[in-house]
């Protein structure tokens, strides 16, 4: 019996058709898509259709794909995209076939169509480079994939554009046999250059990465490529890019507002640094810049893992996940505005749905973090914050200065005394749970019980015209 499984972000055009064609097929018991979430209506669609429909805890289609994984109730998995067009009806056979004769392990369509830019220019050259066993797939980077499930229970799912590649380069180092099956012409939706250009980026890593594990190039420079994306997802260009053409914003501090916790707070404490992150924090002479410094010293050595797994297992504010949802289904853009760090912001962006992250980088060298911090540029402008060099505020100015967003159409929330510049800049502003008169006076309303609250303000007020 066959598990589907279809990671779905806003594919209402498309998302009905791919799971009415595949329930069809009499072996097919059961369809999962995992929802990214999506504010176009895809997932009721999925559901109406037939579909077993599953929010995503994380943002991603690698993270979706694995849960997806997980949730599967059959042993054969078929994953396929949810934006699909022109599928054949035996589609699923025609994947299935070389899984039930035990000619492969591993199987990948082939369709008809021109290959795509990624493909050609990318990962095509560095299949021939470092895997040439197997430069002869046509589509290496699809996303149609059958597997067992005992295949792909043990393998690495990344996070962006590289998983699909990677679960192929997984499988061939397990010894598994990949075999390509031809399903077809197909349609999918085109790439903007933009995302043509994160994808490359996203694939030539991946690829590297799974080079390195396999020791055919030096982990070093894997790591120093994955330590230049990263640095580049957190400045300035990009995150304009990630905020596109929107309507309307929300900006949202992270420490105490989205998370219960402070993430510095939670990393300390896991590190058993608490005691000297209290007396730099409570410093009275220090500035935020030098603060800021003092503390990326102060978690020198840690590794990045440990990071990403603070952050992953901080505890949301009730509601917050839920609250950027729902504005971001009413139009919004929806930031995450942090002193923090940019590792943290993105995983806690990740976890509440959340379009971007400001925060400031710090650097990593081999996976421990080497105390050094790149101040974010974000929060940097000349015609900025008068009192503050280093401020929230001087996002918005970025973003004002870039969209032309009217004050009506922004809105900000905060809590500590970091964000009092933002909130007064905003016409609509909220002190969640101020932890200070100066942060409640700063903001238009205080909400001292829940982060939902906001939306009946929001759902109330008149938006004017820009």
């Amino acid at each position: 019996m066959i598990s589907v499984v279809i990671p779905a972000l806003n594919e209402s055009a498309t998302v009905a058709d791919v799971i009415t064609l595949v329930r069809r097929d009499p072996r097919v018991r059961e369809v999962l898509v995992i929802d990214d979430g999506s504010t176009d209506g895809t997932p009721e669609l999925a559901a109406v259709a037939g579909a077993r429909v599953l929010p995503s805890g994380f943002l991603g289609k690698g993270e979706s794909m694995r849960e997806g994984l997980l949730a599967a109730k059959h042993d054969f998995i078929v994953y396929l995209d949810a934006d699909l067009r022109g599928l054949t009806p035996d589609l699923v056979e025609r994947l299935v076939a070389p899984l039930l004769s035990e000619e492969a392990d591993f199987v990948k369509a082939r369709f008809l169509r021109e290959a795509g830019r990624v493909t050609v220019l990318t990962a095509r050259p560095l299949l021939q480079t470092f895997f040439p066993e197997l430069a002869h797939l046509e589509q290496p980077l699809g996303g149609i994939i059958a597997a067992r499930r005992s295949r792909l229970i043990d393998l690495s799912f990344e996070n962006d554009y590289g998983v699909d590649v990677g679960l192929l380069l997984d499988s061939f180092s397990s010894g598994a046999r990949i075999k390509e099956v031809d399903i077809g012409h197909l349609a999918h939706a085109s790439q903007s250059l933009d995302a043509l250009g994160d994808m490359a980026g996203q694939v030539l890593r991946t690829i590297l990465d799974r080079a390195a594990r396999s020791g055919r190039l030096r982990r070093q420079a894997v790591d120093e490529l994955r330590e230049v994306e990263r640095i580049t997802q957190a400045e300035l260009p990009v995150i304009l890019r990630r905020v596109g053409q929107a309507q309307q914003l929300a900006l949202f501090s992270l420490d105490g507002t989205l998370t219960e916790e402070p993430f510095m707070v939670a990393l300390a404490a896991r590190t058993q640094r608490s005691h000297r992150l209290a007396t730099l924090l409570g410093h009275p002479s220090l500035l935020l810049e030098e603060r800021t410094r003092a503390i990326a010293q102060l978690f020198r050595g840690v590794r990045r893992k440990v990071f990403e797994e603070t952050a992953r297992q901080l505890r949301l504010t009730p509601g917050a996940k839920e609250t950027v949802l729902a504005l971001r289904q009413s139009g919004f853009r929806v930031g995450i505005v942090t002193n923090g760090y940019f590792i943290a912001a993105e995983t806690i962006r990740r976890r509440v749905f959340a379009d971007f992250s400001v925060a400031h980088t710090l650097r990593f060298d081999g996976g421990r973090a080497t105390g050094d911090v790149r101040l974010a540029t974000a929060m940097q402008h000349a015609q900025g914050c008068p009192e503050h060099p280093i401020c929230k505020r001087n996002v918005l100015e970025h973003l004002i200065e870039r969209f032309h967003f009217p004050p009506t159409r922004i809105l900000a929330v905060g809590d500590g005394e970091n964000d009092v510049c933002l909130l007064r800049a905003v016409a609509r502003s909220f002190a969640f749970r101020p932890k200070s008169v100066q942060v409640r006076q700063a903001a238009r309303v205080s909400l001292d019980h829940s982060l939902g609250e906001l939306l009946g303000f929001v759902s109330r007020e008149a938006v004017e015209p820009a």
